[in-house]
């Protein structure tokens, strides 16, 4: 049995946004207040399988509308989509999977630079992240394919281990290309929403708009203030089956958010549970007690991909790497009946709340 997110809802003056993410299963929900109607814009949309959301205020004089910034976003995401879908048969990124073993293919700029990041944090986790894993996430039933009627066999896993790995790549990059020494399978699925919120934010700071909260299926970025002219106040879900509580808030600007958990995605077999989070050491889901994992990061695509390798990796080697790295980061694991939680030194500024902005 399959889990998905509960449909939003929203409240007027002071907006609750329950922001849905799809494959990945999170939920953050955004907190802001009430702002006059003539600089504040709010436009969303459809794209990678999940919505998109832009909460901004518009400085007075700009030439930009709602308008023309809600197509300049969605040619951005569609950009996105067309290099890094796996679901699109004429990606760039399912062109690469199709390619020859030993054939050099030549890649674009910021599948490039996704790629680069993913791989470093690939380095960085001890292979808890990898963005080879796709034949396993196939396997499993959380790709493309569609679902699994059951787990898969044991010599079906060994037989998608064997194109996993990230030492299969050989990257290029004075020639910007890459080549696989095996048939290996990208999957950008844990790193691209992530992407698509810096270069939407990217867009919005070049346009002179310094004020806003960008949300691509969960990931986010902020900056500058909120509507009410304090800092942007986000809260983490409570990892609950069927429920929408809020396990704490934190208080950001300039930065980036993402979580990552095993309580909004998965399937049941037998009265056991299947995280989509896949273990890419192993072929196996997580069986672990670690079910959320909040990243906060000046990068929306590091965030986004460390969320997903924190989980992989369990609370307490989790938050050994977190430290290591220099990560903020917030741990929810299981505990009997309930939830505890744990994080790392980085993360502490993120709890208190800063003082209002003058008007």
């Amino acid at each position: 049995m399959r889990r998905n997110i509960p449909q939003a809802k929203s409240h007027s003056c002071e907006w609750l946004f329950y922001i849905r993410a799809g494959l990945f299963g999170l939920l953050l929900v955004a907190l802001a207040g009430c702002a006059r109607e003539d600089s504040l814009l709010k436009l969303g949309g459809q794209t990678m399988g999940t919505t998109w959301s832009v909460t901004l205020l518009l400085p007075s004089g700009s030439a930009l509308d709602e308008q023309q910034i809600q197509a300049d976003v969605g040619a951005l995401l569609e950009s996105v989509n067309a290099s890094m879908s796996t679901y699109r048969a004429d990606s760039e990124i399912s062109r690469f999977n199709r390619s020859e073993v030993g054939q050099w293919f030549p890649v674009s700029d910021g599948f490039y630079q996704v790629l680069s990041a993913a791989m470093a944090i690939g380095w960085q986790s001890g292979g808890a992240y990898d963005v080879t894993v796709g034949p396993l996430v196939n396997l499993w039933g959380f790709g493309p394919p569609g679902e699994a009627p059951e787990p898969p066999a044991e010599a079906a896993i060994n037989s998608a281990m064997a194109r996993v790995g990230q030492d299969y790549l050989q990257v290029d990059g004075e020639g910007q290309r890459l080549r696989k020494d095996t048939d290996v399978y990208l999957d950008f699925s844990s790193i691209a929403k992530g992407f698509a919120v810096d270069e939407i934010a990217r867009y919005l700071t070049g346009e002179g708009i310094s004020n806003y909260m960008v949300e691509v299926g969960g990931e986010m970025r902020l900056s500058g203030h909120s509507p009410r002219g304090d800092s942007w106040r986000i809260a983490i879900e409570q990892p609950e089956v069927g429920k929408m509580g809020i396990a704490r808030t934190i208080y950001l600007g300039n930065v980036a958010v993402a979580t990552s958990g095993d309580y909004r995605n998965f399937f049941e077999v037998d009265g056991v549970r299947y995280s989509h989070s896949i273990d890419p050491r192993s072929g196996q889901p997580v069986a672990h007690e670690l079910v959320s994992v909040t990243v906060v990061h000046p990068s929306a695509m590091l965030a986004d991909a460390w969320a997903t390798a924190l989980t992989v990796l369990g609370e307490q080697e989790a938050l050994t790497v977190a430290q290591a790295q220099g990560l903020a980061v917030y741990l929810i694991q299981r505990q009997g009946q309930g939830f505890s939680s744990r994080y790392s030194e980085a993360f502490a500024p993120y709890l208190q709340e800063a003082p209002a902005r003058q008007q």
